[in-house]
């Protein structure tokens, strides 16, 4: 375990404000641990995650394109700055600072980390997506088996489901133009603690899904949370969700998630607050049938005019963005072309 830790998460910004938080830790494990380790060790490493021990009012100092920003805390070590800009940023990923300057138990801490935070690009997509069983096998559904998979499966080993790289990425170029740098906006919104932060991040880079910014659940202090990781009440994630909209009002949302939990009910609450910023909502079937009511739910949605997919393989939801029109025949052909000359390469 590491003494004194300052985790920084990706940040995000619009034309008028810059969004950026944090923790503060008095130890932290190494997130090394989280993908080199197997058996106990490894299971010792995920029990650390949700025994941390955060700093209360800590001074921290966020600094930003010649802006410079004092806080503190809170009682349970999470900061955020939400900081006015006087200048238009260009889009794209901005580096930042966050420096923890205080004495912590006797002890002068100085740490400062570095991270990045959002412009989207305009007129292009936003894309919001659940995680758990959105595009990670994770079994919320079944509380024993998904503490199970959790303890006995490190990062490395766990796995997407079939095709949805091939789906996310598509989407992140959907609706630019052919050759573009440009990408779309993803946001991944989960039941799913600050803890697991890290063990997050590191699978979506290591399955090459679109980098994004994370919205998580409040962090976790004791072992016997960790039993209940990811349940509980869903309401933050509408909270998340609309806090999201309402920061990008002009821009086009798209919605995934899964029927293992809320996010078919909180999704039919967004599209009737927000019924002109939601293009499609996408649902994974997390079971061998489609829920009733589930299927309800859906059929309510699209009476609002709101394309929806109910599936049970990625497949079926590329095919259905193909004929909704957010990906192009084109950019379907591309991409195979592109997979197969990697594999190409790969076997040579």
């Amino acid at each position: 375990m590491k003494s004194h830790e300052l985790k920084l998460y990706r940040g995000y910004a619009n034309d008028q404000e810059v969004v950026v938080q944090g923790h503060v830790f008095r130890k932290y494990p190494s997130s090394k641990n989280l993908y080199d380790r197997q058996g106990f060790r490894y299971i010792k490493s995920v029990m650390q995650l949700f025994t941390v021990k955060t700093v209360p009012n800590a001074k921290v100092i966020f600094q930003f394109n010649g802006m410079k920003a004092e806080t503190r805390t809170l009682f349970d070590g999470y900061f955020r700055f939400a900081i006015p800009l006087t200048e238009k940023l260009e889009s794209g990923w901005h580096p930042f600072t966050v420096t923890l300057d205080d004495q912590i138990d006797g002890q002068v801490v100085n740490l400062t980390r570095k991270d990045e935070l959002l412009v989207p690009n305009k007129g292009g997509y936003t894309f919001i997506s659940d995680i758990d069983d959105t595009f990670l096998m994770s079994y919320s559904g079944q509380v024993l088996k998904k503490l199970y998979v959790m303890l006995t499966r490190n990062v490395e080993a766990r796995k997407p489901f079939e095709d949805v790289r091939k789906h996310y990425q598509l989407l992140s170029l959907a609706g630019r133009k052919a050759g573009g740098d440009e990408k779309n906006t993803f946001f991944y919104v989960s039941s799913s603690e600050w803890n697991l932060y890290v063990y997050i991040n590191r699978f979506i880079e290591r399955q090459d899904l679109p980098k994004a910014v994370l919205k998580l659940k409040k962090i976790k202090t004791s072992l016997f949370d960790f039993f209940s990781t990811g349940g509980g009440s869903h309401q933050h994630k509408q909270n998340k969700i609309e806090h999201i909209i309402t920061f990008y009002p002009l821009h086009t949302f798209v919605l995934l998630g899964d029927d293992s939990q809320r996010d078919p009910y909180i999704y039919e609450n967004i599209v009737k607050i927000y019924p002109k910023n939601i293009l499609a909502i996408y649902i994974r079937q997390t079971e061998k049938s489609k829920k009733s009511a589930v299927k309800e739910v859906i059929a309510n949605i699209e009476e609002l005019g709101v394309n929806t997919c109910y599936f049970e393989h990625s497949s079926e939801a590329i095919s259905h963005s193909v004929r909704a029109g957010i990906i192009t025949k084109e950019a379907l052909a591309d991409f195979g072309k592109e997979h197969v000359l990697s594999t190409t390469k790969t076997t040579r």
